[in-house]
């Protein structure tokens, strides 16, 4: 496994994560890195890291954890809080964690990074593309790119995530954006 390219997978979750990195393993020396300040409140945290481990020790696949650091993020994210879902809030929040897993990547030696975001249909592959691009480029590493929603991906990490008995949140993990599933399950209640 050694001579392979060298990958630093950002993990969003152990749902996304399922499918994305057992994919990357047929190609890459895969690690696993854990950095999610924007997933809140701390027991949600706790719930998915806890997941992230199990599904790493499942596959063979070492994890590397970063800060839980909600104040760093809170202050990035505050001046877009007004915004919704898949709007430049999002963008911003990616950016955050792609930085900090481009300068993870750099710092260990790691010459390339992506993330399991892309796995979702509710995140824009575009500016995940854009953003982690940007980050390699200001680290001195490379961005994989690849969009695993396509070719079935997201329907695998769904249908993965189901078999291991993973959580399947109805959030992507801020508190704005549980604050928006609470309102849409109201306004379902109501039709």
């Amino acid at each position: 496994m050694g001579s392979r390219e060298r990958i630093l997978v950002h993990a969003c979750c152990a749902s996304c994560s399922s499918y994305v990195l057992e994919h990357l393993a047929g190609r890459f020396d895969v690690t696993a890195y854990w950095y999610n300040p924007n997933i809140q409140p701390a027991r949600e945290h706790d719930l998915r890291l806890g997941e992230m481990r199990d599904i790493c020790v499942r596959l063979g696949i070492e994890l590397l954890e970063g800060p839980y650091d909600t104040a760093s993020w809170d202050g990035a994210i505050a001046p877009l809080a007004h915004l919704g879902e898949k709007s430049e809030r999002c963008r911003v929040c990616y950016r955050f964690r792609l930085e900090e897993t481009a300068r993870k990547a750099a710092e260990t030696g790691v010459p390339l990074f992506t993330t399991t975001l892309s796995v979702s249909p509710h995140k824009i592959h575009r500016w995940i593309d854009e953003e982690g691009a940007a980050a390699a480029e200001r680290h001195g590493v490379r961005f994989h790119g690849e969009d695993f929603k396509k070719k079935g991906g997201f329907q695998e990490s769904s249908r993965k995530s189901r078999e291991q008995g993973l959580t399947r949140q109805d959030y992507c993990g801020c508190l704005y954006s549980l604050q928006e599933s609470i309102e849409r399950k109201k306004a379902k209640g109501r039709d």
